[in-house]
């Protein structure tokens, strides 16, 4: 099962932007927003994306850099990486959140939404489950700017998965996490960051795995039709 880029309109500026869709084929569990890694939308963002839509959920994953760059991809190497930080660090919160909630009200009409992301995209799942009304329930994985937001409080369930020998996010961070928003139910694996890319280097299948088990569970618990999606 794959998907197609279509155009969706922001609330918060009119610019149309990119977005991964993904639709369902026979039973649906629900609609599902994925947020990107900060490469954008690449072969692992599409494939994860492709792999909830087999269990069920109506995929939609913006490009969230599009502003910046058309259709931005960046590679894993070096001057990827500093393309990808500084395309990150020069799109505002503000932005990001108006665009994921686009792409919230644009599943809407069809039933329950839920929301996920990965290492960028796990802090845009903590302030969108913050900021946007109508997302039943929220995973958020490795998300790095998370604790900058935590005087800001869900709306709705979300759980959050770290690794925890993650450089980037610090234990300490973890704890203040858990301190500050006990309501938020925090997982921590035996990994690094980013242990559901497909960088040889940072991915973990068992961790990984686990983190998907717990979400696609999450969902259920929280409004998805629990009825087996047809393969």
């Amino acid at each position: 099962m794959t998907g197609n880029m279509i155009g969706i309109a922001s609330p918060a500026d009119g610019f149309v932007f990119g977005a991964y869709h993904v639709p369902v084929r026979g039973h649906r569990r629900g609609g599902l927003v994925v947020i990107q890694e900060i490469f954008g939308i690449n072969d692992n963002i599409k494939k994860t994306c492709n792999a909830f839509a087999a269990e069920g959920y109506e995929v939609i994953a913006p490009s969230m850099y599009d502003r910046i760059e058309k259709g931005f991809i960046a590679g894993y190497d070096e001057a990827g990486m500093a393309r990808a930080r500084k395309a990150s660090a020069d799109t505002d919160m503000k932005t990001a959140i108006a665009d994921a909630r686009a792409c919230v009200e644009f599943l809407a009409p069809r039933g329950t939404v839920f929301f996920t992301g990965y290492c960028y995209g796990g802090s845009i799942t903590y302030v969108a489950a913050c900021r946007i009304p109508g997302i039943a329930a929220g995973s958020g994985f490795y998300g790095r700017l998370i604790p900058d937001y935590l005087h800001e409080k869900p709306k709705c369930p979300l759980i959050l998965h770290f690794g925890d020998t993650d450089p980037s996010i610090p234990l300490d961070g973890v704890r203040k996490i858990q301190a500050k928003r006990p309501e938020v139910r925090v997982y921590l694996y035996e990994a690094g960051h980013g242990f559901c890319s497909d960088r040889a280097t940072h991915f973990n299948e068992k961790a990984c795995t686990l983190a998907r088990a717990r979400t696609l569970d999450h969902f259920e618990r929280h409004g998805a039709d629990k009825s087996h999606a047809e393969r």
